[in-house]
């Protein structure tokens, strides 16, 4: 008889226990996934190259994406994927300062372990610290940064170039710009309501950034079907089944005896198919969609009835088009109800660096989209420039909610360690020492900017204490000429809400991760793996 833990479960189980089995491994798988975003926070930072497992390679220094790919398997490493995505899909941007902090305070609380603490006394401090660090948090706020106007382009910029920068450093300018307007095109009348998916990105091969623009209304990758290209104010049905002769077929066998009823029953499908055609003409419609494919005889019968044909082969674009249309998409080819029509300013085929691309405007009704065009000279360039693009709009839905900021590059940062420091000395328990390790995490962020731009970590580190020492709380680091400067004169600003939540995510994925002290993995599923036959031998 087994005694213990092997009596109790399968064999093939695993139980790790203990400081040294459980905890301290579970902070070490941590800590080397947030070495790996660390190198590439800010606008220096590096690029991860990542395969994933299809082989596709993605060329980036955006923290979501590398996580995603990354598909990390030891279990207390995802606590912190969890909470990366928990603020990408939250804020849309601060991923990287998410995991990375956790990291730092996961190694902090390594040293308070080995010290002697318990995780328990870890965990209290930690949750007094970003308590107070909220408090203070709303201290640092900017001044009448609140009652911001969301359709004052430079405000926007503002508060959206520190986003967009740590993606595409040299270009934020550039990209904030065309962000901010595609962002005001399609802002409705309450900002609340703001919808991400209404700023779509269309990645054209050839030009530099500087060729990029916002089109008002949905850019389709395809060129029309038919020699009809260009068409104003039309009505626009649309049919996910394709319009093809299909619509017309019967199921059953037909005898045909003579060479007559041949060219009477192909008669007869014609027939039916230019009907159908005639119906859709006869509803007001100028323009037919279809999500599958496009016969020959119906595309001559749209021709004579000077319909303009577009295919959509996507389902999502099809929804996309249906809500930017206000179209109700009908499953075969038939005559449609005048409420299922949808309307479109214009529908025109345009080129655009070589590729012929369909527009789409609709300027009513609030749901209008805008599309922002983006060209590069290769795939992951256009690939990075859509992340970039992406962080924008999150920033802008994020600033509709709370505009508030916060002093960015790293200012921020140092004066919470400074203020949390001075707490951690007016508490009297062991949990002190667990909140002096929270304040000196946060320089983990300061020396990440530096070290990312070649600079020395320690010099710039003690040069931002003496500064906000002497009450500048709004000094940071000027990245290029490598010094500490103001902030406002920069105009380097973040967000109180992307630096709330981040904060807050990460102690929580800390404090889960120290609250685990054993680890239980039963015998996985699934029998014996069979090994691969040599080759040349058959089964038997």
């Amino acid at each position: 008889m087994a005694y213990g833990m092997q009596s109790m479960l399968k064999e093939g189980h695993k139980h790790l226990s203990g400081l040294d089995e459980a905890v301290l491994k579970n902070i070490d798988a941590c800590k080397q996934l947030s070495t790996i975003t660390r190198t590439s926070l800010g606008p220096n930072g590096m690029n991860k190259m990542v395969i994933n497992h299809l082989d596709k390679l993605f060329v980036t220094n955006d923290a979501a994406t590398i996580v995603n790919e990354l598909e990390v398997q030891h279990p207390a490493a995802k606590i912190l994927v969890l909470a990366s995505k928990a603020q990408q899909e939250e804020i849309g941007d601060g991923a990287n300062l998410t995991i990375s902090f956790a990291g730092e305070l996961l190694q902090g609380a390594e040293e308070l372990i080995r010290m002697g603490l318990h995780p328990s006394e870890i965990i209290i401090g930690y949750t007094k610290a970003i308590n107070k660090t909220v408090e203070i948090l709303d201290e640092l706020v900017e001044e009448g940064s609140e009652n911001m106007d969301v359709r004052d382009k430079e405000q926007v910029i503002s508060r959206m170039r520190a986003a967009v920068a740590s993606k595409q450093f040299g270009q934020e300018d550039t990209l904030c710009s065309l962000i901010a307007d595609a962002c005001i095109q399609v802002c409705p009348k309450n900002p609340a309501n703001f919808n991400v998916d209404n700023v779509r990105v269309a990645k054209l091969l050839g030009g530099g950034l500087h060729n990029s623009a916002v089109v008002p209304g949905m850019v389709l990758r395809t060129d029309a079907v038919g020699s009809i290209k260009h068409i104003e104010k039309a009505k626009v049905a649309v049919f996910a089944g394709g319009v093809d002769t299909s619509a017309t077929e019967t199921k059953g066998t037909v005898l045909i005896h003579s060479a007559e009823q041949l060219e009477n029953y192909s008669k007869t499908e014609e027939a039916k198919v230019e009907e159908l055609i005639k119906a859709v003409a006869d509803s007001g419609a100028k323009v037919i969609v279809s999500g599958g494919a496009v016969g020959e005889m119906a595309l001559h019968f749209c021709e004579r009835y000077k319909l303009m044909v577009l295919k959509i082969s996507s389902k999502f674009e099809l929804r996309r088009f249906c809500r930017t249309t206000g179209s109700v998409a009908m499953l075969k080819l038939c005559q449609p109800n005048p409420d299922d029509l949808g309307f479109a300013d214009s529908v025109s085929v345009e080129e655009i660096g070589g590729a012929r691309v369909t527009i789409v405007k609709n300027e009513v009704d609030g749901n209008s989209v805008a599309t922002v065009v983006l060209r590069g000279s290769t795939d992951s360039i256009l690939d990075d420039l859509e992340r970039a693009v992406d962080d924008g709009v999150n920033t802008y839905k994020a600033m509709c909610r709370d505009s508030r900021i916060v002093p960015g590059a790293a200012a921020t940062e140092i004066e919470l360690a400074k203020r949390v420091k001075d707490f951690s000395f007016k508490e009297t328990g062991l949990d002190q020492y667990a909140i002096a390790k929270f304040a000196e995490s946060f320089e983990m962020i300061p020396r990440t900017l530096a070290e990312n731009a070649g600079l020395n970590a320690m010099e710039i580190i003690s040069s931002l204490y003496a500064e906000h020492a002497n009450g500048n709380t709004k000094v940071g680091i000027d990245l290029e000429p490598g010094v500490c400067k103001d902030v406002s004169t920069m105009r380097v600003w973040d967000l109180h809400v992307t630096k709330l939540f981040a904060l807050k995510y990460a102690t929580d994925a800390a404090c889960t991760v120290l609250r685990v002290d054993q680890i239980i993995m039963s015998k996985p599923a699934g029998g014996p793996r069979r090994d691969q036959p040599a080759p040349g031998m058959d089964e038997d």
